[in-house]
């Protein structure tokens, strides 16, 4: 990067007074430090940016590596179950003949649980269930009609006496 040493920002700076003049001078060293700051941020942001889309990369192949390991355990779960399956039929097999007991399931609709049909509670849930009673209402006081601000004014306004 280019080295800027007190000498050489001592001569910019005379050279911008010649140059510009002292009346213009602190406007446009602003106007410099403004265009400094825009273009510092946007090299950060640059950065981040090309920071987030490495990390992406890294997150990518970490997912295609975790991806392929859950293919390689649900294979080997699978094999390992047709393995088991065949196990079972063979063990199954010898035991039916013994106990005269057929292996073939019986699924028919009667061997399920029934359950009774679903009966609406007929609630009316339009009428409120809960509610106050009047009569403890106006002994405590609570507000039972709503008013609005302008006949709340016309009926607590005081009488002109006439």
């Amino acid at each position: 990067m280019i080295d800027l040493g007190i000498s050489k920002m001592a001569l910019i700076g005379a050279v911008a007074l010649i140059v510009i003049g002292p009346e213009k001078l602190p406007r446009v060293a602003r106007t410099v430090g403004t265009l400094l700051g825009k273009a510092q941020r946007y090299v950060a942001d640059v950065k981040a940016e090309v920071n987030r889309s490495m990390e992406l990369d890294e997150l990518k192949k970490m997912k295609d590596s975790v991806v392929s390991a859950a293919r390689d355990v649900e294979t080997s779960i699978q094999s390992t179950a047709s393995d088991l399956e065949k196990d079972w039929a063979a063990t199954t097999a010898g035991l039916t003949g013994e106990s005269g007991v057929s292996s073939a399931p019986t699924t028919t609709a009667d061997s399920f649980t029934r359950y009774p049909e679903y009966k609406h509670p007929n609630k009316h849930w339009r009428v409120k269930r809960g509610a106050t009673p009047q009569w403890y209402k106006a002994r405590a006081g609570v507000r039972t009609k709503a008013l609005s601000g302008a006949a709340r004014v016309a009926r607590y306004r005081p009488q002109k006496p006439n």
